[in-house]
């Protein structure tokens, strides 16, 4: 695996994301701060430099108004992971879910679908290179921890890599409030890969035609649509209940 061409550290902040990075063996560390009456636990950052400092030097050292819980971590991005790497990591799995992003930018929402990716056991998280976010502590608090065990997958081409996946043996199920059917009328294969485009504008065109077919969630008609996050981790929900893998 080719290592991760951003170089850059950032700053990890919050006790769950905190934990999850010092507990992966993958994440380079660098250093931890934190303020006297952090939860922080000693025994996690054994032969990791530390330094307590006070809240305000912690504030000044992260975005403004940061919920930090008292602690960040200095760490390096993970490296990189490629499509091949999840196809070859789901060749023989008898079930296998994918999340497949289109158009969705926003380091909160993909930090929170990381979060139900990790809930409901889903393989990877996909999204395009272009104006996609790098990893960032925003994006790590958001993930609870997520982010160091759900693979975030970068790719510079979203229709390659679904005929990619096809060719791999999994079904693209896009979700599009204007399908004619909902999640639930339909068998949901073994190996599903969920495509959830933008809140405003939904699957681009051309990610749309390439899905096996689309469908939709049964919501009230009080609301058009649910934040991208929300309906990934139905689309979640229902591939685990569906399979009975609960």
């Amino acid at each position: 695996m080719k290592k991760n061409k951003q170089k850059l550290p950032f700053w990890i902040y919050g006790y769950h994301a905190v934990v999850a990075a010092l507990r992966n063996k993958n994440r380079e560390k660098i250093e931890i701060r934190f303020v006297n009456n952090s939860e922080i636990n000693k025994k996690d950052f054994i032969n990791i430099p530390f330094k307590v400092v006070s809240k305000t030097e912690l504030d000044s050292l992260l975005p403004s108004g940061a919920t930090h819980q008292g602690v960040a971590l200095l760490v390096k991005p993970l490296e990189t992971v490629y499509i091949e790497d999840i196809t070859r990591k789901t060749l023989n799995k008898e079930n296998s879910v994918i999340l497949l992003l289109d158009q969705v930018t926003d380091p909160h929402n993909i930090g929170a679908i990381l979060r139900s990716a990790a809930a409901f056991n889903a393989d990877a998280v996909i999204l395009p290179d272009a104006n996609a976010p790098e990893e960032t502590g925003a994006l790590a608090k958001a993930a609870c921890g997520a982010l160091e065990s759900i693979p975030l997958v970068r790719v510079s081409n979203l229709v390659r890599s679904i005929q990619d996946l096809k060719k791999n043996g999994f079904w693209i199920l896009g979700l599009d409030g204007y399908a004619r059917k909902f999640i639930t009328d339909e068998k949901i294969p073994s190996k599903t890969v969920f495509v959830l485009g933008s809140e405003g504008t939904g699957m681009r065109r051309l990610t749309s035609e390439n899905c096996d077919y689309t469908i939709k969630l049964p919501i009230s008609d009080k609301m058009e649509s649910l934040n991208v996050s929300n309906a990934a981790a139905i689309a979640l929900y229902e591939f685990n209940r569906a399979l009975k893998l609960f």
